[in-house]
């Protein structure tokens, strides 16, 4: 089967832009202008170019697969690590809906962390309740099958099993929210966190 591309991503771009103009109010007393931010697994780029926008900001896209339908810098990488980029090298790390797809995000975590000066904003499903639980599965298996064309199911946790491994890496949650709408039957959250706290 071949994996959704840009131009199947090009569909769902107004859906994406209107998702980052929420994402970046939510965001908007832990970013400061200007900022140089990671936009980590950029998928289309759209999200990270609302941030762009938003915060007049320096952004860079990493992912394992180029998707991009806009313009930002663009790095691909491995998978597995990010040594290509330097320690404190961001003021912030995105993170959005992403680490769930990935087979280590425990690991990539600690890199986000590493390359991050101060802040990661970190947007994840969770698998909590039965119909939730359902839904992580399928949105895993379907994501992987279309966009990433392998067999990988995801990785989903928990808020509190999130909220343990923040702190076995160091990282302290600074802000917590919901960000699902009351009928959506995927719970959606969104966690401030911050370094060296």
């Amino acid at each position: 089967m071949k994996s959704i591309g840009p131009s199947q991503y090009r569909i769902f771009r107004r859906f994406y832009k209107n998702a980052g103009k929420e994402m970046c109010k939510d965001c908007a007393d832990f970013v400061s202008p200007l900022s140089k931010i990671l936009d980590f697994g950029c998928g289309s780029g759209t999200i990270g170019k609302e941030f762009e926008n938003y915060f007049n900001s320096e952004i860079l896209g990493v992912d394992i697969i180029d998707n991009r339908i806009e313009p930002i810098p663009f790095i691909k990488y491995n998978g597995n690590d990010l040594s290509f980029l330097e320690d404190n090298n961001f003021d912030a790390v995105l993170i959005n809906f992403v680490l769930h797809h990935c087979k280590n995000p425990k690991e990539l975590l600690k890199e986000n962390k590493r390359v991050s000066k101060d802040v990661i904003i970190l947007y994840e499903n969770l698998p909590e309740g039965i119909i939730s639980k359902i839904m992580c599965f399928l949105h895993g298996v379907s994501f992987a099958k279309l966009f990433q064309n392998n067999s990988e199911c995801g990785k989903f946790f928990t808020k509190k099993e999130w909220e343990k491994i923040f702190e076995e890496i160091g990282l302290k949650v600074i802000y917590s929210k919901r960000v699902s709408a009351w009928f959506n039957p995927m719970k959606e959250h969104l966690f401030i966190l911050k370094k060296g706290v």
